[in-house]
């Protein structure tokens, strides 16, 4: 095998497909990166076996082949070349050698003949959305999935389509984030649980252009997300989501209208005073016109109030500041709206269209301390 191309296109190939490449395996093949060359042109290949991305990148095929390269080498090795024609030249031995300019470094490469290749996903009645939307509702949601895999369902994000509405939903047992969306096109309904894994690589790789359309595929175990000239493939988690509608409630007995920003800078200046590993809750006391937030912790305390609009019953509730701050980061309204019934029950931030809605249980305090 002999290719030809440029240093940055190769750079940027092995960038995408390298988030497919597993940090520890029993399987060395899966810590390659597979570069196939043929009339098709070149394609990079990484695939960890449970999301597997392939990428086309500019260059010329001189002489048809397939290699597997060690992912970490070839990425150092790329990343540092001079900005400038890369050659890559493979023998019968699998010795393959990477030129550019007066650099040459000689690797030893494995069959291509054993990488596990991306599973076939049936492309047909693909679900369209934009690179920003897709993107938007990533960020808007990823944070609030749970990292504890003893629960596999809570390491994703449950992707509901009903004809023209898509609707994604994470959630880790403290918090939920939803945001809806509206699609230009209506589809068969559809229920899926992506893993949160899979998104974030997704939303990396995306450029966030409005106008750039990304092809979703869905088969009863797998996910393809199509875009550029690369594929994204992911196994589904098995399993039914929560009852996600049944959490969700209108009503409320305390209704907060307050400009983002200014309780969002507040509660970060908070946490200045909490230690990592510290679980010390922000104690929000709901008045007329005003919201008092006040911390104690071992190393000081801290007293605040925003001027607010008030519906309803004074109120004195707790939260674990982080899952406030995550929520309104993501949030681009000037103004927000917190739903309440009372100390113990879920505070709603959502607005009128409920196009995002994030529930945030309370903690317990002490309201001596």
């Amino acid at each position: 095998m002999i290719i030809k191309c440029m240093k940055n296109k190769l750079l940027n190939g092995v960038q995408t497909v390298y988030k497919a490449v597993p940090s520890k395996t029993n399987m060395s093949i899966l810590e390659c990166i597979l570069i196939t060359a043929n009339e098709n042109g070149i394609t990079l290949t990484a695939n960890d076996m449970e999301i597997g991305i392939e990428t086309k990148i500019e260059g010329s095929v001189v002489e048809e082949g397939i290699i597997a390269l060690d992912a970490k080498i070839l990425f150092e090795i790329v990343r540092k070349l001079p900005d400038s024609e890369v050659i890559i030249n493979t023998n019968d031995e699998l010795i393959t050698s990477i030129t550019c300019e007066k650099a040459n470094f000689n690797i030893i490469g494995k069959s291509g003949d054993d990488f596990s290749y991306l599973p076939e996903v049936n492309r047909t009645e693909p679900v369209i959305i934009s690179h920003f939307t897709l993107k938007e509702i990533v960020r808007q949601t990823i944070f609030s999935i749970s990292d504890n895999d003893n629960n596999v369902i809570m390491t994703g994000e449950y992707m509901e389509i009903n004809e023209n509405e898509l609707r994604l939903v994470s959630l880790d047992g403290h918090r939920i984030s939803i945001r809806k969306v509206t699609l230009k096109n209506s589809y068969e309904p559809k229920k899926v649980i992506i893993p949160g894994k899979t998104l974030n690589e997704v939303s990396k790789i995306l450029s966030g252009d409005a106008d750039k359309d990304l092809y979703i595929y869905f088969t009863d175990k797998h996910v393809l997300f199509e875009f550029d000239q690369t594929k994204v493939v992911s196994r589904l988690i098995e399993g039914e989501y929560f009852k996600i509608d049944q959490m969700l409630s209108s009503d409320y007995e305390t209704k907060v209208e307050i400009n983002k920003k200014e309780l969002l800078d507040c509660i970060d200046r908070a946490t200045l005073l909490i230690k990592e590993g510290d679980k010390k809750p922000i104690i929000i006391s709901i008045n007329d016109d005003n919201m008092q937030l006040k911390i104690n912790s071992a190393v000081g305390s801290m007293n605040e109030e925003i001027s607010i609009h008030k519906e309803g019953k004074e109120l004195m509730i707790g939260f674990n500041p982080k899952f406030l701050i995550d929520a309104l980061r993501v949030i681009d309204d000037e103004t927000v709206s917190l739903y309440m019934v009372n100390p113990k029950a879920p505070c709603f931030i959502r607005n009128d269209e409920e196009s995002y809605i994030y529930l945030i249980l309370p903690v317990n305090f002490n309201t001596v301390s």
